[in-house]
């Protein structure tokens, strides 16, 4: 029976390759070793082979290769330009399912310069729209993450990520969705639907249910067009940096910099990294001082620390505004730190100039390596609070990788290609000095557990809340070291479950661990998955734990 069975499967699935090949086209339609083995790759080390790869060119493709799916039970798993690092990559949560690329869906469709929006297509990068706005000469900047130039806009929305500019809560600044439903159906959420709408991306809400939460981290529907929402170029940005000297007084900062959070001075995303996040950004691991273990004894780590003028906790953030509105922000800032130990260091564009040719003059004493260090950082984030991407971020991902950086890097970085090992885990905390503190100690006690550096970042995503993102770097040429990361990994997000500090975005490897209990939520997911795709047939065990244990 298994046998007929599985003949029946494999002449299914046959006939709807051919039937999808001419929609597509017989060159985006992959099913060669070399294409499936890219698919496969991971920075989680867990590779999820596909079926095949499909890379239609719009949104009636992919409705026509949706509608024949669901004729043939074939799953299918869509990415916008398959670059989530560290949580999937381009991987299904299961093997065996057709991958819809939609990288060339690359369209800008639209900028309103008045209005200060883009509607744009899954395929369109940080680095195309950044590209786009400057060449076209519009005063407008996109918000960028730190994932690299070539990652997709619509991707990192559909996963709620964020970024650094006052615009940085990505989800709360798009409206508009085109979404293709699991029976080939195109819906348009918000007032898109009315022909004659003047506002479909202006007012997210529509009239009636608010759909289009149901669209990110879910497998309901593939969004294949959306508006996002632009910043208007500001008269003034200041970046700034605090140095906190000790691990403990990082609470009182925090607490310090919550009220101007919440009044609206510091309109940005705050950015928290501990030492080893600032020290990763620079070098590689250093392997000849560790000839064993992932992990730097306190000695080495304090060495590397002091060289680099690197201190327990940096705090990064930047000023928007008018040059008074500025002003005013930094004299806020500069009050609310006075009774902590930390001092803000302000960066402009003139303070980089000057301490570029400082660097310069001082050649290759370490004073000047510093200063030039502290220089291209300053660089890299001033670009990142302007809307020019930047793949420098990345850096920390290669940290144990046995070559290192590549010659090229940060140009086409591209963790899975170069054989990254990376995991995150994403608590969400309050915004109190005490609960980073907490989430803190019991990440770290893990990663001392299992062996290896605490990669900690703490961003003050909105008003109220801090979006941690705990990195477990490893080599994944030693298989010994890869199953200790996992493990890790898994400890450290069990535990924040258990604390209270639910992840607010999980990597495929962790889907099934979503419904611990059985609760009422998942159920209610679960039913309008099957009034939406009653065969199961998009993105099977994506935020859908029940399926995701079942698929292993």
């Amino acid at each position: 029976m298994t046998n007929l069975s599985e003949l029946h499967g494999a002449l299914e699935h046959g006939a709807a390759l051919e039937a999808m090949a001419a929609v597509v086209g017989a060159a985006h339609l992959l099913a060669d070793e070399a294409t499936l083995a890219t698919y496969a790759r991971s920075t989680a080390a867990r590779p999820v082979r596909p079926l095949a790869v499909a890379r239609p060119a719009n949104a009636a493709e992919v409705a026509e290769l949706v509608r024949i799916a669901g004729a043939h039970r074939l799953a299918v798993y869509p990415v916008s330009t398959g670059k989530n690092w560290g949580y999937g990559d381009a991987c299904a949560v299961g093997a065996g399912q057709l991958i819809l690329e939609l990288s060339r869906m690359n369209r800008i469709v639209q900028v309103d310069p008045e209005l200060a929006y883009a509607v744009i297509e899954p395929g369109v990068t940080q680095r195309q729209l950044s590209d786009f706005l400057r060449e076209q000469g519009h005063a407008l900047w996109a918000d960028c993450t730190g994932a690299g130039p070539d990652t997709s806009y619509i991707g990192n929305i559909m996963e709620r990520g964020f970024g650094h500019s006052p615009y940085g809560n990505r989800l709360q600044h798009a409206a508009g969705m085109q979404v293709v439903l699991a029976n080939g159906e195109v819906l348009e959420t918000g007032f898109g639907h009315y022909r004659q709408a003047r506002a479909a991306h202006l007012f997210p809400y529509g009239v009636g249910p608010f759909l289009d939460g149901l669209f990110t981290q879910s497998n309901m529907g593939i969004v294949t067009r959306l508006g996002i929402w632009l910043m208007p170029q500001a008269e003034c940005v200041n970046h700034f940096l605090c140095n906190v000297p000790t691990h403990a007084d990082i609470a009182q900062v925090v607490d310090a910099l919550r009220p101007l959070r919440l009044d609206g001075t510091l309109r940005s995303i705050l950015h928290i990294g501990n030492d080893m996040r600032v020290l990763s950004g620079g070098r590689v691991f250093p392997r000849a001082d560790v000839p064993e273990g992932a992990r730097l004894s306190p000695a080495l780590r304090a060495t590397l620390c002091e060289a680099g003028g690197i201190q327990p906790w940096t705090v990064s953030g930047a000023l928007y505004g008018s040059d008074a509105q500025v002003a005013a922000a930094r004299s806020a800032l500069k009050r609310a730190l006075r009774p902590t130990p930390a001092r803000a260091r302000f960066v402009s564009a003139r303070s980089l100039r000057l301490g570029a040719l400082a660097g310069r003059l001082l050649g290759p004493t370490p004073i000047g390596r510093q200063l030039r260090a502290r220089v291209a950082l300053g660089e890299s984030l001033f670009e990142m609070n302007r809307g020019v991407p930047n793949g420098r971020f990345l850096a920390g991902a290669y940290w144990r990788r046995r070559g290192g950086l590549p010659g090229s890097f940060p140009e086409a970085a591209d963790p899975a290609r170069d054989n990254c090992g990376l995991l995150w885990v994403s608590p969400v905390l309050p915004l109190r000095g005490a609960d980073l503190l907490a989430v803190h100690a019991l990440a770290e006690a893990q990663f001392e557990r299992h062996g290896f550096d605490l990669f900690a970042t703490f961003s003050m995503i909105n008003e109220r809340s801090l979006g941690g993102v705990l990195t477990v770097v490893y080599d994944k040429d030693d298989p010994e070291e890869a199953a200790r990361a996992r493990a890790c990994h898994d400890a450290v997000f069990r535990e924040m479950f258990e604390a209270g500090y639910i992840p607010y975005r999980v990597g495929n490897h962790s889907m099934a661990a979503l419904d611990p209990v059985g609760d009422s939520y998942w159920r209610t997911v679960a039913a309008l998955k099957a009034a939406l795709d009653p065969h199961g047939i998009l993105a099977p065990g994506r935020y859908d734990p029940g399926v995701a244990a079942r698929l292993g």
